[in-house]
């Protein structure tokens, strides 16, 4: 029972921190809007440059900010209980690089005049072409020491051709988009973007909850899971197209925005007991607020040109990767 008391407790301190966090990013940017002509907006049709901004720029903002966070803390600690290794995440599939790649040969053939989704779509179709590939080199029976190695080959061709798109980029400018592209931000997309991921993130995201108490059993080992009634092989490739389809969402719209599914779930295992079920919706609701308050960082911090939001969430996880180098080391106890 006290478990589990603590266990809601958690759940809804993180669920106000993030709405908390939410409205602190609605706030937050050069402008000071006027709640007023926001309400009138709502209530009487009355267009304004208030509401403008409000429902154009920063809401669009910070609903993104809200469900890339979700979606990469949710995966992180999925693909940690899965693999079993507390580093993991989202590159080690290959699955971010893959979708990466796809909206950089966009930038690189100049697709992005085209059409607006042109981007995200190639973000989307790079992400499927991870699992493809992992299919097809790992195999649907294989081990998880198979995948893994399955997955960083695929990350590093995928890195390794995004680097000749930018060496044989046609013009600066291209260049210039791809990198900051790459760098990650939730600035200037709108209610379009949110809308052509949502339904990825909420499929990819219901196929890792369905697996919850697959990966606590799982921590016994994959004999054990499989004596207790799990196909592994099933719900391993389960696990992966969910966290194929969240992660591949994200970096459609958002570019690479790394350490959120290796921090997140680090900081909040203590708090949930170690319970791999009970990790994934506590590291969705912290990937949320943390992504939030970096975007929150951005603005404040961004004079002229913004700061790119994967720059934050680096000089976050960098740093705390290091501490955990050297807590494993026992420098510190």
């Amino acid at each position: 029972m006290t478990v589990n008391h603590s266990y809601h407790g958690v759940l809804i301190g993180l669920f106000v921190a993030m709405i908390g966090s939410f409205f602190v990013d609605l706030l937050a940017g050069p402008v000071s809007l006027q709640w007023f002509n926001i309400w009138a907006a709502i209530i009487e049709n009355k267009a304004s440059l208030d509401s403008l901004i409000f429902f154009e720029i920063r809401l669009p903002r910070a609903i993104l900010a809200l469900l890339v966070g979700a979606t990469l803390g949710i995966s992180g600690a999925a693909l940690q209980g899965l693999l079993r290794n507390p580093l993991a995440e989202s590159g080690i599939i290959g699955v971010s690089n893959c979708a990466a790649l796809g909206a950089v040969l966009v930038f690189y053939f100049g697709f992005t005049q085209w059409a607006w989704f042109a981007l995200p779509l190639a973000g989307l179709l790079g992400a499927l072409v991870s699992v493809v590939l992992i299919f097809l080199l790992a195999g649907r029976s294989s081990s998880t020491v198979t995948l893994i190695l399955a997955g960083i080959a695929i990350n590093t061709i995928a890195g390794a051709l995004m680097a000749m798109a930018l060496n044989f980029a046609p013009n600066p400018y291209a260049m210039q988009e791809i990198v900051f592209w790459l760098l990650g931000s939730v600035a200037n997309r709108s209610v379009s973007d949110v809308l052509i991921i949502v339904p990825f993130i909420v499929f990819g995201g219901l196929l890792i909850l369905s697996c919850g108490r697959f990966l606590n059993a799982l921590t016994l080992g994959e004999e054990t899971a499989s004596s207790l009634g799990f196909n592994v092989q099933v719900l391993r490739w389960r696990l992966v197209v969910g966290v194929v389809a969240c992660v591949g969402a994200a970096v459609s719209v958002c570019g690479n925005i790394g350490f959120i599914g290796l921090v997140i779930p680090h900081l909040l295992r203590p708090l949930v007991r170690h319970d791999p079920q009970r990790l994934l919706s506590v590291s969705a609701m912290g990937g949320a607020v943390l992504l939030l308050l970096s975007d929150v960082a951005v603005q404040v911090l961004s004079s002229g040109g913004e700061l790119k939001l994967g720059v934050i969430t680096s000089l976050v996880g960098g740093p705390f990767f290091l501490y955990l180098i050297l807590k494993n080391r026992n420098v510190w106890g």
